[in-house]
């Protein structure tokens, strides 16, 4: 039993060192939705004002008069 709370008080200061020399800089609100500095918008680059270009047609299959015949 002593040796789980000795890992736990291991554990503990461990963790309070990290915490403490990490300093402002650590982000403890995880996920905050749409506010990423890193991401940009779509309208930023241009893209969205330039239209969708359509694609190209595929080409035709062969037509069925090229088929072979059935032999009776």
């Amino acid at each position: 039993m002593w040796k789980i709370f000795v890992a736990f008080i291991a554990f503990a200061l461990l963790a309070l060192f990290v915490i403490m020399k990490g300093g402002d800089k650590i982000d403890m609100q995880g996920e905050t939705a749409g506010h990423n500095p890193t991401e940009v918008p779509a309208s930023a680059h241009g893209s969205a004002s330039a239209p969708a270009t359509p694609a190209t047609p595929a080409t035709p299959a062969a037509p069925a008069s090229s088929a072979p015949t059935e032999s009776k």
